[in-house]
């Protein structure tokens, strides 16, 4: 029997009393019901294989290619050789950026549905995803504030948040450092299953058209203070085996700091977002500083 427990805090749902890898038709209607409900879901010890882990991500949509024409890619500290990667190393950085609050893909022009990942080495301590509700935290604005940013839109690149994260990168140089131009997203995001409102904001927004640089950055960084606070937080303590799975539509994530001198393995299966939803133009091929205006869909 499916047993759906509420975390505490306003999103997330812990899920036992089922098999991800042999899922019923009606197991599967329950699962994603709490998903769009609940926006994040926890499944403790599952320890899927990485052909029912991507099978899993499917029942969600089109999977998106992260590396190497792979479905199934391990977000690691740990090398292919078993060492472990050195700070200089491009993605070491990326690792490190990834402590920052930001939502999946949205650098790219399709943003993405979902991401679900999957423990497999875990640190001695530390190393915990942490969840933020965007949904609460639109909610709990006051009105002058969602007044003031109901048209507003923000440039999102990876360039820009690893930047800012201390860390330069150059076209060509990892996954998301290709992308032509810089996708415009709204800061307010109507979800487009549920209707639900919530801020689509995060570490790879960094530019508001209309708006002075420092103008847009404080605004994006008070929205940011504002949204990753409790009750709005879950962090999520990785035991082998567990998987996680959240909706980038409405939920931030970010990975905490651990001591890198010890292997951390997880496995990321990323759904690709609808057109209809996420898609955005871009404009020709250029870094951060150099883009082209382009426009999303709301």
């Amino acid at each position: 029997m499916v047993d759906i427990v509420p975390l505490d805090c306003t999103l997330g749902a812990r899920i036992t009393g089922i098999a991800l890898g042999d899922m019923s038709d009606g197991e599967w209607r329950e699962v994603e019901d709490a998903f769009h409900e609940y926006g994040a879901l926890v499944f403790p010890a599952q320890h899927l294989t990485d052909e029912e882990h991507i099978a899993f991500g499917e029942r969600f949509g089109g999977i998106e290619i992260l590396r190497d024409g792979a479905k199934a890619v391990r977000v690691s500290n740990r090398k292919d050789d078993g060492t472990l990667m050195k700070p200089e190393e491009k993605r070491y950085q990326t690792l490190r950026g990834n402590e920052g609050w930001h939502t999946d893909s949205s650098y790219m022009p399709l943003a993405a549905k979902a991401s679900a990942l999957a423990a497999e080495i875990t640190p001695s301590k530390g190393g915990e995803t942490e969840l933020a509700d965007m949904r609460d935290a639109y909610d709990t604005l006051d009105e002058d504030t969602k007044e003031r940013i109901a048209g507003l839109s923000a440039y999102h690149s990876l360039y820009a948040s690893q930047a800012k994260a201390g860390f330069e990168f150059k076209t060509g140089e990892g996954y998301g450092y290709h992308t032509r131009g810089a996708p415009l997203r709204p800061l307010v995001k109507t979800h487009p299953v549920t209707g639900r409102k919530s801020l689509f904001i995060g570490r790879h927004a960094f530019r508001i058209p209309g708006m002075a640089d420092g103008d847009a950055q404080a605004l994006l960084d008070e929205l940011l203070d504002h949204a990753c606070r409790a009750p709005r937080v879950y962090s999520h303590s990785w035991e082998p085996g567990d998987l996680m799975i959240w909706d980038n539509r409405c939920i931030l994530h970010r990975a905490m700091p651990y001591d890198y001198s010890e292997p951390r393995v997880l496995r990321h299966v990323r759904v690709a977002g609808d057109p209809a939803s996420e898609l955005a133009e871009t404009g020709r091929d250029e870094r951060a500083d150099g883009f082209e205006p382009v426009a999303a869909n709301r």
